[in-house]
């Protein structure tokens, strides 16, 4: 939901476009280091912090380099470097959601990596991961940090009740009615979200796209039976009812967190958080395991994520320095100390650490991660959960029918991918 742009807000604007040198900083000098611009797009209170100290290791490193830092509210910085690159000039490096990669690399901001120092230890990142930052063949980043979707649950309450982690939406109905009579707890508690919802449609061997085919299969009939199973979820003993409010998130959240519900759908970058939480004061209670299988027995979430990629409008210099830091923010030692300071998933196997592994999160994420299932490079792609968002939300609030609702949806896909087909 997209709010007006108050004073403050185009205050913070136009501080964004100063700081988006594009290879052009006031602050380089002929024999004086390059200073390369870092829009980062994490958490400011709880990943942040790790990153700026990184910065201080790579400048100590790299005396001609500095880093300027610049924190963009995730939800603001697609739209905000898509308006930069655009114009006078974009930041030397990007956080970009895996999503935004192959867009912003259809529309030539960013620069091929292949072959270049960021990318010299390309052998080392899981391959789904690095083709997921591919289009057209070539590479457009370097996978940053990686997440997928899990069936998240608390093993005192399964325990309580004498049930396992479900392997399929079935054995999930089963345990929550089970979970409800032995605790008084719920069992399980579902988002409206279709990012959430896409494990269904996983699940039914279906995506809202094919893009081999060029055609919208969001209205499929596999996609229907996915769905379907989606909106069974939301009636039944120990099922809660779908929550339709803009603050959604935050509600299934707080009682996964406190022992109000026993299990959710969600991703790691929530670890943090889940150990705040009262339920979780002891790490180990934390049980992670894939999301249920459908009814073709796959069983797989989106593979999600940011890469580092370079705007390809900087000059060579502000390029070279930019893909010096890129590598050094991807190497298995930074990856290692983001793992252990913030909680995520390293994109690269030689980071999970023995140290690393021994958050029961990590370790129990990283054992999730090989089901996942790649976006396609599709620039459009992310785009097409916008109107899904809207429909699932009025399908799940009761306010139009299951058909009615992908209908609409597929409809409104349709505009986002003209050439494809229904």
């Amino acid at each position: 939901m997209r709010r007006g742009i108050a004073a403050t807000a185009l205050v913070a604007s136009f501080a964004l476009a100063a700081t988006a040198c594009g290879g052009s900083d006031s602050g380089d000098k002929a024999d004086g280091p390059v200073t390369i611009t870092w829009w980062d797009t994490s958490n400011a209170t709880n990943e942040a912090p790790t990153y700026k100290a990184l910065i201080k290791d790579f400048e100590a490193a790299n005396k001609d380099i500095k880093v300027k830092y610049v924190n963009v509210p995730f939800d603001q910085a697609q739209n905000k470097f898509d308006t930069a690159a655009g114009a006078s000039g974009a930041p030397d490096v990007l956080r970009s959601d895996v999503g935004w990669t192959p867009a912003f690399a259809k529309k030539g901001y960013f620069l091929p990596l292949d072959g270049t120092e960021a990318l010299s230890d390309v052998s080392k990142f899981q391959p789904n991961l690095i083709e997921q930052a591919k289009y057209d063949g070539k590479t457009y980043g370097v996978p940053f940090v990686t997440d997928t979707l899990a069936l998240v649950y608390n093993k005192e309450l399964f325990t309580k009740a004498g049930v396992e982690a479900p392997k399929t939406w079935d054995d999930l109905k089963k345990a929550a009615a089970t979970i409800k009579d032995k605790t008084g707890v719920d069992g399980y508690w579902g988002s409206t979200a279709a990012y959430y919802a896409q494990p269904f449609l996983f699940g039914e061997g279906t995506d809202t796209v094919d893009v081999a085919a060029k055609k919208i299969t969001v209205n499929s009939a596999a996609a229907k039976k996915g769905y379907g199973t989606w909106l069974s979820l939301f009636s039944g003993k120990g099922l809660h009812k779908a929550d339709t409010t803009a603050d959604a998130y935050a509600h299934i959240q707080d009682a996964f967190v406190n022992g109000k519900v026993a299990a959710i759908i969600q991703g790691p970058w929530e670890i943090t958080n889940f150990y705040k939480g009262s339920a979780f004061t002891d790490k180990s209670n934390l049980g992670i395991a894939t999301v249920p299988a459908g009814s073709t027995g796959k069983a797989g979430a989106p593979t999600g994520g940011h890469n580092l990629s370079i705007y390809a409008g900087s000059d060579s210099a502000h390029q070279k320095a930019a893909e010096k830091f890129v590598g050094f923010m991807t190497s298995a030692k930074s990856q290692t100390q983001i793992a252990l300071k913030n909680s995520t998933l390293p994109t690269r196997d030689d980071a999970y650490t023995a140290e690393v592994k021994a958050d029961p999160g990590i370790a129990g994420y990283q054992t999730v991660l090989a089901s996942a299932q790649p976006r396609p490079a599709l620039p459009e792609y992310s785009s097409l959960l916008t109107p899904l968002d809207t429909e699932l939300n009025s399908i799940a609030g009761g306010k139009e029918s299951l058909d009615k609702g992908l209908g609409n949806a597929e409809t409104a896909i349709a505009k986002l991918v003209p050439d494809f087909s229904k």
